[in-house]
């Protein structure tokens, strides 16, 4: 099934982390995002969205806001003059769960129809 159809499930402390497998079989479908480390050591994934301007970063981020509140999944958003920066991890489990990797392809689905 295309992740961007699937809908986020309920996600609680000592929910699993996605494995490597899982990972390795996901990551292909969202070609534009990569996983990183922050500052606390938690894997997020995160993908920069590029614009000519200030106003559409600050759109395209409430058209993401409208899709979170939906799944009830909310990421880590940064706008700046010209970027977007948007990072999914979840943080009752402190890492990635399948329900991130869904949520970067509505994200990627939103920006695809939003240009």
């Amino acid at each position: 099934m295309a992740l961007e159809i699937e809908r986020c499930v309920a996600c609680r402390p000592g929910s699993p982390e996605i494995t490597a497998q899982e990972t390795a079989n996901l990551l292909p479908q969202i070609p534009d995002w990569s996983i990183i480390v922050d500052d606390n050591g938690q894997r997020l994934l995160e993908r920069q969205f590029t614009f000519r301007n200030f106003i559409k970063p600050m759109e395209f981020a409430n058209l993401i806001v409208g899709v979170s509140e939906q799944q009830r999944h909310h990421p880590r958003i940064m706008v700046e003059w010209g970027k977007l920066t948007v990072s999914w991890s979840t943080y009752a489990i402190g890492g990635l769960h399948r329900n991130d990797f869904i949520m970067a392809s509505k994200t990627d689905s939103l920006f695809d129809g939003f240009q």
